[in-house]
């Protein structure tokens, strides 16, 4: 008889792995997020609309007391399929300079997840965080969670880096993940993850890397005209036809509806958007002739305040998103920073999902998301483990 699947999302955010898991066909029985903004949106787009049955606990995930959960949902240990989560990464961030970030007390949420890993005894944990995770200064907490896992009789088949834009997400996204399997579960160590990517280098294989044009509606042919003369022709020294095709070959996104609430932007300064507009399609700050006085010294960082480049995965979306001094987040050919749905589409949340809160609050819940594509991936790869186990189980 078929089981469905069930995950527990700690450090749910705005629901990203929450809604992968749904779109596995998984119930997702509980959702624990400490910012109200995020878990208001978990409530309105993951239960309210999909209408889930999910327990979400809107508050400190220190102060939950699992046993009384376990008891709430009706669920023994052991019994749990999958354990999701992505403590807050803030202590690990790679922009972090030197020594900062070694005490931060949110590094210590990496263990707090561990807690629900040894009282629930989950078939599987997924973990996802930023790649200064496994930087060396931070070695303390990976290496106290590894000791963990296998103390807990935990096999941790995977820690290390995933690069979103290698499973069809147009977004060069790089984060760690952490995987780990029951011993009982997988006796004969035959689980395999990460599964196979999807998605490469357009030198290398088919299909191709997904671009930035498909988060966006197609342009007018008047700027296709400008993104072969201006910007293919005398970059890659090609001929007007060949630029044509380049061009030709990009594949765009659907239109935005004007009643889309995250259909909006950052409102510029007009000093701010002439910037912009002095600004080639795919250029750099460079091109703007914005000087920060951080960048006086040294050459700085090349990318903020430049246009989004059509023809390439995008650049990681961060919880800045919405404002293109925190990276190359200015529209592709338009003079100010992108949408907030256009920043979801980089992340693959499907259009009808809404986010509540400050247009800060909705940025930082984009950018801490996991892109739903690639949870989409991963979760399937685990459950059809798990599942394989199951049945071979039953058929004993």
């Amino acid at each position: 008889m078929y089981k469905q699947l069930t995950a527990i999302d700690l450090f749910s955010g705005a629901g990203g792995f929450s809604l992968a898991a749904h779109n596995c066909g998984l119930k997702v029985k509980a959702a624990i997020e400490f910012d109200k903004a995020a878990a208001s949106t978990y409530q309105d787009n993951l239960i309210d609309k999909l209408k889930t049955q999910t327990k979400l606990i809107a508050g400190d995930i220190n102060l939950v007391n699992i046993a009384d959960l376990m008891s709430e949902l009706d669920l023994g240990q052991g019994e749990l399929d999958l354990l999701l989560g992505g403590p807050p990464c803030q202590g690990f961030s790679s922009h972090r300079l030197k020594g900062s970030g070694i005490d931060d007390p949110r590094n210590q949420l990496l263990i707090r997840y561990f807690d629900f890993v040894k009282e629930l005894q989950p078939k599987a944990f997924l973990i996802e965080n930023v790649s200064g995770l496994l930087w060396k200064r931070h070695e303390d907490y990976l290496d106290q969670f590894l000791a963990l896992a296998k103390e807990n009789d935990y096999q941790v088949k995977f820690c290390n880096t995933l690069l979103s834009k290698d499973y069809g997400v147009p977004q060069n996204r790089k984060r760690v993940f952490i995987y780990g399997v029951r011993k009982d579960i997988d006796k004969k160590g035959k689980f395999l993850f990460p599964p196979d990517p999807t998605h490469f280098n357009p030198q290398k294989g088919i299909p191709s890397w997904p671009t930035s044009s498909t988060v966006f509606e197609k342009p007018s042919q008047s700027v296709l005209q400008q993104y072969v003369t201006e910007y293919y022709m005398p970059e890659f020294g090609i001929t007007k036809k060949e630029a044509k095709q380049l061009v030709k070959k990009l594949v765009f996104g659907k239109k935005l509806l004007k009643r889309d609430p995250c259909n909006y932007h950052m409102q510029h300064t007009d000093l701010l958007t002439e910037r912009f507009k002095s600004t080639r399609l795919n250029g750099s700050r460079l091109d703007s002739g914005i000087t920060l006085d951080c960048h006086k010294t040294h050459g700085g960082h090349k990318d903020v305040y430049g246009r989004i480049i059509l023809h390439l995965p995008g650049n990681t979306i961060t919880t800045g998103c919405n404002n293109p001094s925190k990276g190359r987040f200015v529209h592709p050919w338009l003079d100010h920073g992108m949408t907030l749905r256009h920043a979801a589409r980089f992340q693959t949340f499907p259009d009808w999902f809404v986010f509540n809160g400050t247009t800060t609050e909705k940025a930082k819940q984009v950018g801490n998301a996991v892109p739903i594509l690639l949870g989409e991936i991963l979760i399937n790869s685990i459950k059809q483990n798990i599942e394989a186990v199951l049945q071979l189980k039953a058929a004993i």
